[in-house]
C-alpha cells in the first residue's frame, strides 16, 4: 500500500516537471515592464483621470519618468477623447433589459519634443458585455463598475503596448537616409 502512494506521487512529481519543462522550452514568459523609446513623456490627462493616474504608474514602472512641464518631455500623449458608454443588448420577452454592452472608447496621439507625430491619432474601443437583473440591483452595479476598471486596465496596456511599437518606428525614420 505505501509503495503504490510513493510510486503515484513520484508520478506526479514527474508530470509536474515535464509540464514545467514543456512551458520553459515554448518561450512563455510573463510580460515584463515595457521598452519605451522615451526617458520622459508628458501625460495630457485632467489630474483626476483614473487612466492616467494607472498609465502614469505603469510608465514610471518601465523606467521612463512623467513630467509635468510639456516643454521637458521627450514625448507628448495627447488624450482626444475618452468616453464610456452603455447600451442595451438584449430585451427579454417582457421588453426589459437583459444585456448590456458597456464601451470605453479612447483616443490620442503622441508627439516627440520636435512637434513631430510619432502615433498618429489611434482609437482604442473595448466592449464588455453585462447581464442585467432588476432582483439584483446593487449587484450589478458592482459588476459595472468592475468591468469597467477591468476595461481601463485592458486600456493602460493597450496604450503601453502602442507606446512600446513606436520604438521601432521611431528606430526606424533614425536610420533612413532623408533623400
Amino acid at each position: 500500500m505505501h509503495a503504490q502512494a510513493q510510486t503515484k506521487r513520484i508520478g506526479q512529481w514527474l508530470a509536474m516537471l515535464a509540464a514545467t519543462l514543456l512551458l520553459a522550452a515554448c518561450g512563455f514568459h510573463l510580460r515584463g515592464a515595457a521598452d519605451l523609446p522615451f526617458k520622459t513623456i508628458y501625460l495630457g490627462f485632467s489630474p483626476n483621470s483614473a487612466v492616467g493616474v494607472e498609465l502614469k504608474r505603469n510608465i514610471e514602472a518601465s523606467g521612463a519618468k512623467v513630467v509635468d512641464d510639456q516643454k521637458e518631455a521627450e514625448a507628448v500623449l495627447k488624450v482626444l477623447a475618452d468616453t464610456r458608454d452603455k447600451q442595451v443588448l438584449t430585451l427579454n420577452t417582457d421588453g426589459r433589459v437583459r444585456e448590456y454592452a458597456l464601451f470605453q472608447r479612447f483616443t490620442f496621439s503622441v508627439t516627440d519634443a520636435k512637434g513631430a507625430v510619432t502615433i498618429p491619432p489611434a482609437a482604442i474601443t473595448l466592449r464588455r458585455v453585462i447581464t442585467y437583473d432588476a432582483n439584483q440591483e446593487l449587484a450589478k452595479q458592482a459588476e459595472e463598475a468592475l468591468l469597467y476598471r477591468d476595461m481601463q486596465s485592458d486600456l493602460v496596456q493597450q496604450i503601453l503596448r502602442r507606446l512600446s511599437a513606436s520604438k521601432s518606428a521611431i528606430a526606424a525614420e533614425n536610420t533612413d537616409p532623408e533623400p
